[in-house]
């Protein structure tokens, strides 16, 4: 058979072209079959190194295999940032098919990669945790950071020292209540009242502490958890407790307890009524501000309300006498009754000032008035005010003899100030305003001097930050002031 030219011509182009492809796909696959292999053997390498870290016998087999890795793969156990996509594919690929541009670079890397001594292969594929000596697992945020949170905890025997010999200065001892505490950079983490008990055990997310070993102690010292953590312990004060006691009811707030306390005038010796007992928090102020000559009549008409302020009032009588070794007065009685029919509780007495705390309080301003001094002081703690306008109609359609003098709600705002800090730690510099170069670099010398120094900056050398703590105590009460005048 005798094929023309051009035929000819095409056919061999053909065969060409097949050949080609064939040889194409040969090699791809090849390729394919080696990335597949490099591929298993990395994750092999990464599988033996976590292995390595949880078991101690298996590290000998772990190093062995790092010795074998190639340079290629060094260059992708020891990176430390995120390999972008194109880095990925480029470290995967064969030697024999990239440029020498990329092959360049690559060596480049290697060599610097080379010179870093204090990078470790097994550390840097595989992350992990360090582990205290009891077992557990520390993290970032427990440890002290930098020199400010450390040197409460190491002076802490030097307040001892000076603690224990001041004089009317108590040790702790068992039965007090306590307040723990601890801070990370100045913010408030972790708060929490306990009473020192025997054989106890005080638990938290950043490790336990025994009582046992807060017997004996200063109050205001720093004592370490089981992690390693410095917790801040003191006494707990009358606001404390208050905030932190088993509640019935809503609480009155030491900031309008406070502000009560002055609208009412009451002072040592005084007869105080309070109706509303609650979960005791209105009583235990009402009796410090009396004292041991002054007497205090609190009326709660819900029994469960009854039983939980005398066990709160009882509670503070006890860690008060253990902490200050003598007893806390007990001036308040306790009346589990309505104040609308209590007309024959209340016969014999004469107050000095009233306390209520009701839902509708303009239905016992009748039965209490008689009892109130002329001019004395009825400061009613009200949560809504459609309840200031029923108590202010009750009064107009009532024709009481009172004077309403105040009507206002007790706001308060906290803020955190604090000193500016850079991101490593040190503190920003306040720096005047340089009129040429020469004084602006010897000032800039001048400041880096200060910051060596054992005390740190001067005086308002650092600037602070002040703000509203994001963490805001909102709406609790109105606070109404009627004054009672003679008719």
């Amino acid at each position: 058979m005798v094929l023309d030219v051009p035929f000819r011509y095409l056919l061999i182009k053909r065969l060409v072209t097949v050949c080609t492809s064939k040889q194409t796909r040969n090699r791809n696959r090849d390729i394919f079959v080696k990335l597949t292999e490099r591929s298993y053997i990395t994750r092999s390498f990464c599988a033996s190194s976590v292995r390595s870290n949880e078991n101690e016998e298996d590290s000998a087999d772990s190093s062995r295999l790092s010795t074998k890795l190639t340079s290629r793969q060094e260059l992708l156990s020891r990176r430390r940032r995120p390999l972008s996509p194109l880095e990925r594919i480029s470290s995967l690929l064969p030697e024999d098919v990239l440029s020498p541009e990329v092959m360049q670079l690559r060596k480049e890397k290697l060599q610097e990669l080379d010179g870093d001594t204090n990078i470790q292969v097994s550390d840097s594929d595989c992350t992990h945790q360090d582990h205290g000596p009891d077992g557990v697992a520390k993290e970032d945020h427990l440890e002290p950071h930098n020199a400010e949170e450390e040197t409460p905890a190491s002076s802490c025997s030097e307040e001892e020292q000076v603690s224990s010999s001041l004089p009317g200065e108590t040790l702790l001892s068992l039965g007090e209540l306590l307040i723990a505490e601890y801070r990370k950079k100045k913010q408030l983490e972790f708060r929490k009242m306990f009473q020192l008990q025997n054989r106890a055990r005080l638990q938290s997310s950043w490790g336990i502490i025994p009582h046992n070993e807060l017997i004996g102690r200063p109050a205001g010292c720093f004592q370490n958890t089981s992690m390693g953590v410095p917790i801040f312990i003191r006494r707990a004060s009358l606001e404390d407790y208050v905030l932190h006691m088993k509640r019935g009811p809503a609480i009155t707030y030491p900031k309008d307890a406070v502000t009560m306390l002055m609208m009412m005038d009451v002072t040592e010796g005084d007869c105080v009524l309070e109706s509303g007992s609650g979960s005791g928090a209105m009583s235990l102020f009402l009796s410090k501000a009396v004292g041991t000559k002054g007497s205090v009549l609190s009326v709660e008409v819900r029994e469960d309300h009854y039983k939980r302020a005398v066990k709160n009032y009882n509670n503070w009588r006890t860690s008060w006498g253990l902490r200050r070794g003598q007893e806390w007065p007990d001036n308040v009685q306790f009346h589990n009754t309505d104040l609308l029919t209590a007309s024959s509780l209340l016969a014999g007495w004469a107050f000095h000032s009233i306390a209520l705390d009701l839902i509708s309080p303009h239905l016992v301003l009748p039965t209490v008035l008689p009892h109130l001094h002329p001019g004395g002081v009825c400061a009613v703690y009200i949560a809504n005010i459609t309840q200031v306008i029923d108590l202010l109609e009750g009064v107009r359609c009532s024709a009481l003899p009172f004077l309403c003098e105040r009507i206002i709600e007790v706001p308060v705002r906290d803020w955190v100030v604090t000193p500016a800090l850079k991101k490593d730690g040190q503190y920003c510099v306040v720096k005047a305003p340089n009129l040429d170069e020469h004084s602006g670099q010897t000032n800039e010398t001048s400041d880096e001097a200060e910051q060596d120094n054992d005390y740190g900056p001067k005086f308002r050398s650092i600037p602070y930050i002040a703000r509203p703590h994001p963490e805001q105590l909102s709406h609790t009460a109105f606070l109404v002031k009627l004054r009672k005048f003679a008719s």
